[in-house]
């Protein structure tokens, strides 16, 4: 096993190319969620020229997500491909590098154990906002793997941790508009009715028990203060650590709220999740414990490892975590940035983060032939 730890080490470095004609492309034609006609285009000719079969189950969802295949093992590893980027910042969450990460390991792996894996590449598209992977998941595409794999940048390199569920709700208050000096028309405020229900939400928070974020901003409330407002408008992120939680305790509880204080104030109600519910995230522990032991056998030094109930944001990854053992660790691209910054996407286009991906890659292709000799989820 040392041995084919070795081989897929030096395969790894032949393909450095590889990554870095990826890294590079995303970064110089960034594209928003949705949007990734040249990014998907790019890496399905890749993955094609190396003799990767590619499909796309959700094409009217998602035109720019695919499933790449090959091989014949009994062993279904799948590498998860995101590749979308933020508004003006451009790769400022560099998902460039995990394009090229994916793709990269993808590769090697299908090039040195066709007889023991199939590998199955995901370009998931949107991972910044309505999230495919979550659509992925109930339709059933990771169905049957036995592990999935992904590495974010970050400024250190990290295991361990979990991500926040969220499920964004917007709230509509509907009432009736009427002059404000009318003395015969009268109106129903639906600001009023909002102002109420956002006051009292505060005190509901104060009755959770469990971690949680509820960030909260009023998008509309008028038109003009000499019109009693028809319509009143919040959107929040409602976020905990448990997707239990978050949709058996907090919505619910937030969601009864709004409809006794429509009640009160007499206004129509309209609830709206405009962004789908990602799940938080769940670490394997024995695919944490066999990258981490790989990546410090490369020679990846100052690894943290968080406690499971670290949070600093959301993916749909957790989406897959729920169905597959799956990690995402980090690996380390810059000293001093933080994601969603101008620092950062500069940093994602650095030779450095392009000689630390190529590592990461190496790990991950070392913790599939962990997987095979260990066999840690039975047989197969």
């Amino acid at each position: 096993m040392k041995e084919l730890k070795n081989r897929l080490c030096q395969l790894t470095d032949q393909y450095a190319s590889i990554l870095s004609d990826i890294a590079d492309y995303l970064h110089s034609n960034p594209e928003l969620g949705c949007e990734e006609i040249k990014a998907s285009g790019y890496l399905k000719k890749i993955l094609m020229q190396h003799g990767f079969r590619i499909t796309n189950q959700l094409s009217e969802a998602f035109p720019t997500a695919f499933q790449a295949t090959k091989g014949f093992g009994k062993l279904h590893i799948g590498f998860l491909a995101e590749y979308d980027a933020l508004p003006e910042i451009g790769h400022g969450c560099g998902h460039n590098l995990i394009a090229a990460m994916s793709l990269t390991a993808g590769i090697v792996c299908s090039e040195l154990l066709e007889d023991m894996v199939t590998v199955h590449v995901f370009g998931c598209p949107a991972e910044e906002t309505i999230g495919s992977k979550v659509i992925m998941s109930e339709q059933g595409i990771f169905h049957g793997l036995q592990a999935a794999l992904i590495c974010h940048p970050a400024s250190e390199t990290t295991f361990g941790g979990t991500s926040y569920a969220t499920h964004p709700l917007q709230i509509t208050f509907i009432g009736k508009p009427a002059h404000v000096a009318d003395p015969e028309y009268h109106g129903i405020n639906a600001l009023d009715a909002l102002v109420d229900f956002y006051q009292k939400l505060k005190e509901l928070e104060k009755t959770f028990t469990q971690p949680y974020i509820l960030g909260k901003i009023i998008t509309h409330g008028g038109t003009a203060p000499n019109i009693i407002p028809e319509k009143a408008v919040m959107k929040a992120t409602i976020r905990s650590l448990s997707a239990e939680y978050l949709e058996g305790v907090m919505l619910p509880q937030i969601k009864k709220l709004a409809q006794k204080i429509s009640a009160g104030h007499g206004t129509r109600l309209d609830l709206f999740h405009y962004e789908p519910l990602f799940k938080n995230m769940l670490n394997n522990k024995q695919l944490e414990n066999y990258t981490r032991n790989n990546f410090i056998t490369l020679g990846i030094k100052d690894i943290k490892n968080y406690p499971d109930d670290y949070a600093d944001g959301s993916t749909d990854v957790g989406n897959v975590s729920h169905l597959v053992p799956t990690i995402q660790p980090e690996i380390k691209i810059g000293d001093g940035i933080a994601a969603h910054t101008p620092e950062f996407a500069a940093a994602a286009h650095s030779q450095y983060a392009k000689d630390m991906a190529l590592l990461a890659v190496k790990g991950m292709c070392m913790t599939v032939a962990d997987i095979i000799e260990f066999k840690p989820f039975g047989k197969y």
